[in-house]
C-alpha cells in the first residue's frame, strides 16, 4: 500500500482531480493552523535551551535519523551538550520516557532507539514533545542544546533552527498535498527554514539560501549476535544472501548493497514494522543483511547470520558554520 501511495504521489491522474479539492482545504488548515501560532492566538512554548528541529515536509522517510545522528556528534564537537526529542513513531509511550540503548522498540519507537545506540545522548520520547523536552531537562540538567527528531509542523514548540531534510530521488513527488500528494506543507515553506538538506544528488534545486546535500556512506557490516564482528562485502561473496528493510525508502538500502557488488534475493517491509521471529522462519538463505533500524528490532532473537550495515551522513559543504551561528545569535 505504501509503495503504491508513492507511485501515486509521483504523478497526476484522473483520480486526483476527486482529491485536490481536500488538499486546498488540507493547505488552507494548515497555513491558518501555522498563521494563529505565529500571532500568538493559538499557544506556542519555548525550552530552556536552544532547539533544532529536524524535518520534513513530505510524509514518509527522508533521511533524519542519520541527520539527527550526525547532528548530534557535531554539536558534541563543538562544544555542546546534546539532548535528543522525539515522538517515538510506532512505539506505545504515552507519558515522556527515557530511552535506554536497550530500550524495547516496541514502546518507545525503532529510532529513538536507534539514535541512543549511536549518540549516547539523552533521548527523550512522548507525544507531547514540549513534555519531553521539559523531562530531559530535568533529569539531564547540563544538556544546553535540544534537537526533535522531527516536529517541524509541531508548532506548539517553538524552535530557534529549522532543517528540512529530503529524499534527492523522489523529492517532492508531483507537488501536491495530501492526499493528493506526498506533501505535509507546501514547497514555499523552504524558503522560510533556516537549512534545506537533500539526501543524494537532487536534480531539484530549491530556491533557498542554505541549500546542501547529504550522502549516506555505508561502513563495514557487522553481526547482530556479536556486534563486535566485523565483515566486508567481500566476505560475502558466494553466499545465498537474503535483504530486508523496513524503512521509508528501502529501495535506497537495497541499491547501496548492489554498488557493493552484493547479489541477493530482497523483501520490502512497511516503514516501522515491527519484526517478528516467524518473518524469518522461511528465510533460506546464509547471510541475512538489514538496516540498523530493522536490527534494534530483530536484536532480541538475531541469529548468527543476521548482519547489518550501518551508515553514516557526510556532506560535501560544512553545514556546521551555519548552524552554529544561528544559535550563537
Amino acid at each position: 500500500m505504501h509503495r503504491w501511495l508513492q507511485e501515486q504521489w509521483a504523478i497526476f491522474s484522473y483520480w486526483h482531480m476527486v482529491l485536490l479539492p481536500i488538499s486546498w482545504l488540507f493547505g488552507l488548515i494548515t497555513s491558518l493552523r501555522r498563521f494563529f501560532y505565529k500571532v500568538h492566538l493559538l499557544k506556542s512554548y519555548r525550552l530552556a535551551v536552544p532547539v533544532i528541529v529536524v524535518g520534513n515536509i513530505n510524509v514518509g522517510g527522508t533521511g533524519k535519523t542519520p541527520l539527527v545522528i550526525w547532528l548530534a556528534e557535531q554539536l558534541k564537537i563543538a562544544g555542546y551538550s546534546p539532548g535528543i526529542i522525539s515522538r517515538g513513531y510506532g512505539g506505545m509511550a504515552g507519558d515522556a520516557v527515557h530511552v535506554s540503548v536497550s530500550q524495547n522498540p516496541a514502546l518507545v519507537g525503532d529510532e529513538p532507539v536507534l539514535i541512543a545506540n549511536r549518540t549516547h545522548c539523552p533521548v527523550f520520547v512522548s507525544p507531547n514533545r514540549i513534555q519531553a523536552g521539559q523531562s530531559l531537562l530535568q533529569q539531564f540538567p547540563t544538556c544546553n542544546v535540544i534537537i526533535s527528531d522531527d516536529g517541524l509542523q509541531h508548532y506548539r514548540m517553538q524552535r530557534d533552527v529549522e532543517i528540512v531534510v529530503y529524499d534527492a530521488t523522489m523529492a517532492f513527488g508531483n507537488g501536491a498535498l495530501l492526499p493528493a500528494g506526498p506533501l505535509r506543507e507546501t514547497r514555499s515553506r523552504l524558503s522560510t527554514v533556516d537549512v534545506v538538506v537533500s539526501n543524494g544528488l537532487s536534480e531539484y534545486e530549491p530556491i533557498v539560501k542554505n541549500a546542501f546535500s547529504m550522502q549516506l556512506v555505508a561502513d563495514s557490516f557487522y553481526n547482530l549476535s556479536q556486534p563486535l564482528q566485523k565483515a566486508s562485502a567481500a566476505d560475502f561473496s558466494g553466499k545465498k544472501i537474503f535483504a530486508i528493510a523496513g524503512i521509508g525508502n528501502p529501495q535506497r538500502f537495497f541499491n547501496q548493497l548492489e554498488q557493493l557488488g552484493l547479489q541477493f534475493e530482497s523483501r520490502a517491509f512497511i516503514d516501522h514494522y515491527q519484526y517478528q521471529p516467524e518473518d524469518f522462519a522461511e528465510i533460506d538463505a546464509d547471510i541475512v543483511l538489514m538496516t540498523e533500524k530493522d536490527a534494534v528490532k530483530c536484536k532480541c532473537f538475531a541469529r548468527d547470520n543476521f548482519w547489518v550495515l550501518p551508515v553514516h551522513a557526510m556532506f560535501k559543504d560544512n553545514l556546521m558554520p551555519t548552524i552554529l551561528n544561528k544559535l550563537n545569535k
